[in-house]
């Protein structure tokens, strides 16, 4: 009877389970639409697309949810990080985590996640070949060790001599090997315009051609802090593209955090191609912001100017810029090993405003001048593109901020084109102890190009520059400026010793380097040399047509110590 109990019981239970079921499934049909509608909706939010619409509550959401997600790595295999020390037998030590290795023609530069002041260590590079099963997430079995290069002030990156071909890299064995990415297909730059809330993002890899705009609805921009992980990026579209420079829209969340706190880990940016076969840039690239332009306290007059290796030029340069009336110099520092942060240091110190700017990117002079105006129009309503070896020089009596106020009063004019004048070795067989105003003055007849000073907040969005000229916006005109007023002499044709250096590093986007046999006719080069960097026999009497002493007699006249008979550059150089 108990048993028969038992068993109607169970049974009971099985029909009321069974009834129970039946509803489960209904109400489970009847919420299948809602469910998938908050599904969709979340996907949406998760999902790769953006409009600029208005700030709604779930992208402040979505953003944190992402930032507390990530791996601070774009590859998965790169999650440790290196604690290092200081000393050998010293309990001091200091954390290395590395973003990416890039491969240049000369060197590897490790990006590391955070730029810092690393300690004057013997870190060491280690390379693993290709056949060596621990490239990988693991920890590198070095097959090779050579020295790293650590800069001495604040940097994101540390050098590595050039890996063999195939070969990954690392600096220790707490940390993964990388393969080092090629330097010519990376986003490597970007900036956050505060007058549109744009973020104009530099990039190679795309080849488009210079000096024109190209289809911008092909691109869009790519927010985030781990590309592994697309469900997590956000994307814009693209507003200009042209040359190696994409201005997108940035998304609001992107904004937000930008002007909620200071960020110490702002999201990596890339560009992505639209469409089939659409490629994603890797990246070592995150915005910075740039200061808003005001028209207080603005200096008149900045110079800008990209350089390797020239830092014995710089006091003569800007010592002699600033008596003219130049107020301010960024320096885009190309990836320089010859004690640069000591001159610029010692320049600093006698109150000349100079700041340095790390840019090891090759062939980029374009992308870096364009980078430049953007953060000169904050400081600056003028500003100068030359190089270290091409100096302003007035014949007559006006100044250099007489001309500028007089071109201020006309706002439709936004750049100054100036004439330059290529100087020869003047019989000169060694680098003249007295810089080069007045160490050469033999020059070609004829002029060669011209340089620009431009108003940097009226330049075309595309930012389309040609080292020569920028393009303007709407409505705005060059002006070309007379030589009887205002030229360039450019000392172009120095002595055999300065000059070769021409020869092994090129910064131009858009020309070859010297050594190739490309485009061996081009003005570009020097005439007869060809592509090697063997010194003509008559190179000292080469390209000396006219001579030319008017800035030799002013620059001795304004500026030699009557007491002791030496130039400013001359001294300092004596004190270094």
């Amino acid at each position: 009877m108990k048993d028969r109990r038992r068993t109607g019981g169970g049974r009971a239970w099985a029909r009321g389970s069974s009834a129970s079921s039946s509803w489960f499934a209904l109400v489970a049909f009847l919420c299948c639409p809602l469910f998938a509608t908050v599904a969709f909706s979340t996907f949406r939010i998760f999902g790769v697309s953006f409009r600029s619409v208005l700030l709604p509550t779930w992208q402040t959401s979505v953003i944190n949810a992402v930032a507390t997600d990530h791996s601070f790595l774009r590859r998965e295999s790169i999650s440790a990080t290196a604690t290092i020390a200081a000393k050998r037998g010293s309990n001091n030590s200091f954390s290395i985590r590395i973003q990416e290795a890039i491969s240049f023609p000369d060197q590897v530069l490790l990006f590391l996640q955070f730029s810092s002041s690393l300690p004057r260590l013997d870190l060491v590079c280690l390379y693993s070949p290709p056949s060596n099963p621990t490239t990988s997430s693991s920890s590198p079995v070095a097959d090779l060790r050579l020295p790293a290069i650590i800069p001495s002030f604040p940097t994101s990156f540390i050098r590595c001599p050039l890996a063999p071909r195939g070969f990954s890299i690392s600096l220790s064995p707490d940390l993964p090997l990388l393969k080092p990415r090629p330097w010519d297909h990376l986003t490597y730059a970007a900036l956050l315009d505060p007058h549109n809330n744009s973020t104009v993002v530099f990039a190679k890899g795309f080849n488009l051609r210079p000096a024109r705009l190209s289809d911008h609805s092909r691109y869009e921009c790519v927010f985030g802090w781990n590309f592994a992980k697309p469900k997590y990026l956000l994307t814009s579209p693209a507003l200009t593209a042209a040359q190696e420079i994409i201005r997108c829209n940035t998304p609001p969340s992107v904004l937000l955090r930008f002007r909620s706190q200071s960020e110490p880990n702002p999201p990596l940016v890339s560009v992505k191609t639209k469409g089939r076969g659409a490629i994603t840039l890797p990246s070592v690239a995150r915005p910075e912001t740039l200061r808003l332009s005001s028209r207080k306290n603005r200096h008149t007059m900045c110079v800008c100017t990209m350089m390797r290796n020239q830092a014995r030029f710089l006091p003569e340069w800007i010592i002699y810029h600033s008596r003219i009336g130049v107020e301010r110099w960024f320096i885009y520092d190309n990836d320089s090993d010859d004690d640069i942060e000591q001159v610029i240091e010692s320049l600093r110190m006698s109150n000349y405003v100079v700041s340095r700017h790390l840019w090891p990117w090759v062939k980029t002079q374009e992308a870096g001048f364009a980078h430049c105006a953007l953060r000169a129009r904050g400081y600056c309503e003028w500003v100068g593109f030359i190089d270290v070896d091409e100096f302003l020089y007035l014949p007559t009596n006006f100044t250099l901020h007489d001309v500028l106020q007089n071109y201020s009063s006309m706002p439709w004019i936004g750049e100054l084109r100036t004439t330059c004048y290529s100087f020869g070795p003047s019989g000169r067989k060694t680098t003249p102890s007295e810089g080069v105003m007045v160490g050469y003055t033999c020059r070609l007849g004829a002029p060669e190009r011209h340089k620009s000073i431009v108003r940097p907040e009226v330049l075309n969005p595309s930012l389309i520059n040609v080292v020569h000229h920028f393009h303007l916006k709407e409505g705005m005109k060059y002006v070309n400026m007379e030589k009887g007023l205002i030229v360039i002499n450019h000392y172009k044709y120095q002595v055999w010793e300065v000059f070769k250096e021409k020869f092994y590093r090129r910064v131009a986007t858009y020309v070859a380097d010297w050594q190739n046999e490309e485009n061996v006719g081009s003005k570009d080069r020097a005439p007869g040399l060809g592509t090697k960097a063997v010194e003509p026999s008559d190179w000292s009497s080469r390209f000396c047509e006219v001579n030319d002493t008017g800035l030799r007699d002013w620059v001795s006249m304004a500026f030699i110590d009557p007491q002791t008979g030496l130039l400013p550059w001359q001294k300092r150089r004596n004190l270094i």
